[in-house]
């Protein structure tokens, strides 16, 4: 076993050597801009991006022209709702999202709310969960667009898309869903899912960094969206900037990996976090975050009471986890998306996240699992507060 342990694969995978593989000739010796369109070096790199189309559509059960690459998911989401906003807003300007959303869309509704947008965030349920009569209940004849994700990034909460779609199609209504962290680990598909459009990242399923799709249904209903990079024109217009060929080869092969691997890699992903689980609820005072059944296979939130969770991390030298989303891995505040949930400030503080991922080992398991235990162990110890929870009438006198 090779240390550190690598447990943050939300915040990002590494790259599967196969898709590295299939990446390495477009950097040297098939470099061509699939733009051009007067050489062969434009044609094979138009070729390479043309087939990536293929396998990414077929991870999804998209069509391939209905795919537009981006430079990752946090572009996707903007181009999303500030391209439906744009386009639909002569029809209304009302958006409903969720309050446990990433930060890519929550401070993307932001900024439609300067603009003169009305946005309603839903709140969930101590599972993470939203509830389907207050979303109906929030729509309004300026509704236009629902954005709710497919698995939160922090708990893995999965929230109940086709319900959603169908309160959407009910009120003719469009339907986004980030399912950056869901693409490639449970089946998505836009069809039978009821999406009409859907943003995912490459490095979140073993692909390279910088690459990412946005999804635009063609019909039933065909969705427009306004271009939010002018410029050339790629893309069908809705997305300018010349390609990024050895990436999106790379999100197409990763696509193709986790079409193909995508049943064995949950089975046994999930039999690492099971495992992981109930060895670490045998601690005392110790708490899953979120919805035990509806999650994704990978994902592990849990809280240790009186545990400084930045403390935790710091304790575990020899092991990759985090506390919530990389991207608000540098605040002091608690996980907004806990918080959300009802989680007490303390219990906010003390969670950990453990992502896994296709190269985690059982080996690698039971090692985190003794160092967490250990380090949990030795903080409560060393911990004034640990010792007046255990005397009930010492705590409450604080």
């Amino acid at each position: 076993m090779n240390l550190p342990v690598y447990l943050d694969n939300n915040a990002t995978t590494p790259m599967d050597p196969e898709v590295l593989e299939t990446m390495l000739p477009y950097f040297m010796q098939k470099f061509g801009n699939a733009a051009s369109k007067n050489h062969s070096f434009g044609w094979i790199a138009e070729e390479a991006v043309d087939h990536a189309r293929k396998q990414i559509a077929a991870l999804i059960n998209a069509q391939e022209t209905e795919l537009v690459f981006t430079s990752g998911a946090t572009e996707a989401v903007n181009l999303a709702i500030k391209g439906v906003y744009e386009t639909y807003r002569s029809k209304g300007n009302h958006i409903i999202t969720c309050l446990t959303e990433h930060k890519a869309v929550l401070d993307t509704c932001k900024h439609i709310e300067q603009s003169g947008g009305n946005v309603t965030y839903l709140p969930v349920n101590k599972d993470g969960l939203i509830s389907l009569q207050e979303l109906e209940k929030a729509i309004s004849p300026q509704t236009i667009l629902i954005a709710i994700m497919y698995g939160n990034n922090e708990t893995g909460v999965i929230q109940p898309i086709k319900e959603i779609a169908e309160i959407a199609q009910k009120h003719n209504l469009l339907f986004f869903c980030d399912a950056t962290q869901a693409v490639g680990k449970v089946p998505v598909d836009v069809l039978a899912d009821g999406i009409h459009l859907l943003a995912c990242s490459a490095h979140k399923m073993y692909g390279p960094k910088g690459v990412g799709i946005l999804y635009v249904r063609r019909k039933n209903p065909r969705v427009k969206i306004t271009a939010q990079i002018d410029g050339g024109g790629h893309e069908r217009g809705m997305r300018s900037g010349t390609l990024n060929v050895p990436g999106i080869v790379g999100l197409g092969k990763a696509s193709e990996l986790c079409l193909q691997k995508m049943n064995s890699d949950a089975m046994r992903i999930c039999f690492l976090r099971d495992k992981l689980e109930k060895a670490l609820l045998q601690i005392e005072a110790s708490f899953v975050n979120g919805s035990i059944n509806l999650r994704l296979p990978n994902v592990l939130n849990i809280s240790f009471q009186h545990v400084n969770g930045q403390a935790l991390m710091m304790a575990l030298k020899s092991i990759a986890v985090s506390s919530g989303s990389a991207c608000t891995s540098a605040s002091l505040e608690p996980s907004y998306v806990l918080k959300s949930l009802g989680l007490s400030d303390d219990l906010a503080h003390s969670a950990i996240r453990l992502g896994i991922g296709r190269f985690n080992t059982e080996e690698e398991i039971d090692y985190t699992i003794e160092q967490i235990i250990n380090a949990v162990n030795h903080l409560r110890a060393i911990s004034p507060i640990w010792q007046m929870y255990k005397d009930e009438n010492e705590l409450n006198k604080v």
